[in-house]
C-alpha cells in the first residue's frame, strides 16, 4: 500500500506540474500579447496626435507620379538607378572631405594637427553608429519617407558645419551627419529589391561604383578647392549638393512599400543580424572577403600621400590628388563589366577574379613602387577595380538569401568592409611607419592571400560551411526561375492583410470551388498564407 502511494503521488505531482506549467505558459502568452496590445495602442495613439500626424503628412507627403499604385507598380528605370548612383557619390563623399585638408582644419581653428585628427575619427564613428542603428530600420518603413527624411536632416544639420568657428561644435555635428549620411545603404537594398536577377549585379553596380567614386572624387575636390580658395568652399559645394539630392529624390524617388508592413520589434532585429551570421554560410564569406579586401583599399590610399610626397617624387598636394583620377576611371569601368561578367557567372567566380586583379596590381605597386611611379598607378587601377568587383558580386550574392531582411543583411556586410578599413588604415600607416612602402604592400598581398584561401574553401554550390559540394561550375543555374521581389512580397502582405488575398489565396479559393477542400489552402488561416 506504501508502495502504491508512492507511485500514485509521483505521477499525481507530474501532471500538477505539468498543469501548472501549461497555465504558467498561457500567462505569459497573455502578459506579451497583452503588452504588445499596450505598445500599438501607444503607437497608434502618438500616430494619431494632431501635431505628429500634421508632421508626418507633411514629411511624406508624395508627388501623384511617385505615389504607390497597386495596379501600376513604379518601374526600376535606368534614371532611377543612375539618380541613386549620384546620391550616393555625393552622399557618401561627406566622410572624406576634411582627409586631404586636416592641416588647414588645425591652422583654422588653431588646434594641433593631433586634434583635427580626431574630425575623421568621430565621422567614421558615426558612419558606424549610422550603420548599425539606422540602416535595419529599411526593413520596416517606407524607403522613401525614410531616405528623404535622413537626407534632409543631413543638408540641414550640414549648415552648421559651414558656418562654425567652434572646434568643438564642428567635431559634434560632424559627428550627426556621419550617422544620417547612411542613406547609399538604404539605397543599395532597395536595388536589390527591384532590379531583375539577371541585371541586379549591373543595377547594383552603378549605385557601388557611385560610392567608390565619393570616396576619391572627394579628396580631389577638397584639394583643389582649399588649395586655391577657402576650405569653407568645399563644405559649401556639399551643402548645396545635398539639397539638391534632396529635391531630385523628393521628385523621382517612387514610394515602395515596406517589405515588413506587420512591423517588427527593433531590439529583436537588431539581434537578428547576429543571428544571420550564424545562420548563412554565404554572409559569412562574403563578410570575410569584404573585411580583408578594403583593408588593402585604405591601407594603399592612405600610405600613397607619404610615398608620394617624399623622395624621388616629392609631389605637391594637387598632383597627388590626381592620382583619384585613376581610380575613377576604373569605377566608370565597373557596370560595363558587371553586365558582361558578373550577371553571367557564379558570384563566387566573380569575387576570385577581382581578387586576381587585386594582388597583381598590390604586387606590382608594391614592389617597383620606390624606383617608378608606374607601378603605383597600376596598382591604383587594379585594387579599384577589384575592390569594386569582389563587392558587387558579394552583394549579389548575399542579396538572394532573407529578401524581407535585405537591409540587415546589407547591415552585417556594411560593418565587416568598415571594420576593414579601419584596420587597413591603422595597419597601414603603422607598417608604413616601421617599414616603408613595401612593408605596408606586403601586408595587403598577405591580406588578399587570406581573402582568396577564404573563397577556395567553399565553393559555390557547397550548401554547408565548408566544402566543395556541388562541384565548381561557374554558370548560373538561377536565371531560368523568377524570384518574386520582396516589394512584391509585401504588396501581397498587404493585399492579404486587407482582405483582397494574396496569389496563393486565390489559387486556394479556386482549388474549393473544384472540391479540392481546404488542402489548397483555402481553410487556413490568413496568418498561414501570408508565411508562404
Amino acid at each position: 500500500m506504501e508502495i502504491a502511494e508512492d507511485v500514485n503521488g509521483p505521477k499525481f505531482d507530474a501532471k500538477v506540474g505539468s498543469e501548472q506549467n501549461s497555465n504558467d505558459r498561457q500567462d505569459a502568452n497573455e502578459s506579451a500579447s497583452s503588452r504588445s496590445s499596450d505598445e500599438k495602442r501607444y503607437l497608434a495613439k502618438l500616430r494619431n496626435h494632431k501635431y505628429a500626424k500634421a508632421c508626418w503628412d507633411f514629411v511624406t507627403w508624395t508627388p501623384r507620379r511617385c505615389r504607390w499604385d497597386p495596379e501600376a507598380p513604379p518601374k526600376f528605370s535606368l534614371g532611377l538607378n543612375l539618380l541613386f548612383g549620384f546620391a550616393g557619390t555625393f552622399t557618401v563623399a561627406n566622410l572624406y572631405y576634411n582627409h586631404p585638408i586636416l592641416n588647414v582644419l588645425a591652422r583654422d581653428f588653431n588646434v594641433t594637427d593631433e586634434r583635427a585628427s580626431l574630425i575623421p575619427t568621430v565621422m567614421q564613428a558615426g558612419y558606424a553608429a549610422g550603420l548599425l542603428f539606422l540602416c535595419p530600420l529599411g526593413d520596416i518603413f517606407r524607403r522613401r519617407a525614410f531616405v528623404l527624411i535622413l537626407v534632409f536632416c543631413t543638408a540641414t544639420i550640414w549648415l552648421g558645419l559651414c558656418v562654425t568657428k567652434s572646434f568643438s561644435v564642428f567635431l559634434a555635428l560632424s559627428f550627426i551627419t556621419a550617422v544620417t549620411t547612411v542613406t547609399p545603404q538604404l539605397m543599395l537594398p532597395l536595388v536589390g529589391d527591384l532590379a531583375p536577377l539577371h541585371k541586379r549585379a549591373t543595377a547594383l553596380s552603378i549605385v557601388v561604383s557611385g560610392l567608390l567614386l565619393g570616396m576619391l572624387i572627394a579628396r580631389l575636390l577638397s584639394g583643389i578647392l582649399t588649395q586655391y580658395t577657402s576650405w569653407r568652399s568645399i563644405y559649401w559645394f556639399s551643402f548645396g549638393v545635398q539639397y539638391l539630392i534632396f529635391f531630385l529624390l523628393f521628385l523621382f524617388m517612387p514610394d515602395y512599400p515596406s517589405t515588413n508592413p506587420g512591423g517588427l520589434n527593433y531590439f529583436s532585429m537588431l539581434f537578428s543580424i547576429l543571428k544571420m551570421v550564424f545562420k548563412h554560410p554565404v554572409l559569412v564569406q562574403a563578410c570575410t572577403v569584404g573585411f580583408l579586401v578594403s583593408s588593402t583599399f585604405t591601407s594603399y590610399w592612405t600610405t600613397l600621400t607619404f610615398l608620394l610626397s617624399s623622395p624621388p617624387y616629392s609631389y605637391n598636394s594637387v598632383t597627388i590628388g590626381l592620382f583619384a583620377l585613376i581610380g575613377i576611371g576604373a569605377m566608370c569601368f565597373g557596370p560595363f563589366y558587371s553586365k558582361a561578367i558578373i550577371d553571367r557567372f557564379v558570384p563566387l567566380f566573380s569575387v576570385i577574379l577581382g581578387l586576381i586583379y587585386c594582388i597583381i596590381g598590390v604586387i606590382i605597386g608594391t614592389y617597383s613602387g620606390k624606383r617608378t611611379v608606374a607601378g603605383p598607378i597600376i596598382q591604383a587601377f587594379a585594387i579599384d577595380l577589384g575592390l569594386q568587383t569582389s563587392q558587387i558580386a558579394n552583394r549579389s550574392a548575399i542579396y538572394t538569401i532573407e529578401p524581407k531582411a535585405r537591409n540587415r543583411v546589407n547591415t552585417a556586410y556594411m560593418v565587416s568592409v568598415f571594420c576593414g578599413q579601419l584596420m587597413g588604415t591603422a595597419v597601414g600607416n603603422k607598417l608604413y611607419a616601421k617599414g616603408g612602402w613595401i612593408a605596408s604592400g606586403s601586408a595587403s598581398v598577405g591580406f588578399i592571400g587570406m581573402a582568396l584561401l577564404c573563397c577556395f574553401a567553399r565553393a559555390p554550390w557547397e550548401p554547408g560551411w565548408l566544402g566543395w559540394g556541388g562541384g565548381w561550375g561557374i554558370r548560373r543555374r538561377d536565371l531560368g526561375t523568377r524570384q518574386e521581389p520582396a516589394v512584391e512580397q509585401a504588396l501581397d502582405e498587404l493585399s492579404a492583410e486587407s482582405g483582397q488575398g494574396t496569389i496563393e489565396g486565390e489559387k486556394a479559393g479556386e482549388g474549393e470551388k473544384s472540391g479540392s477542400g481546404a488542402e489548397d489552402g483555402a481553410g487556413q488561416p490568413m496568418s498561414h498564407i501570408q508565411s508562404r
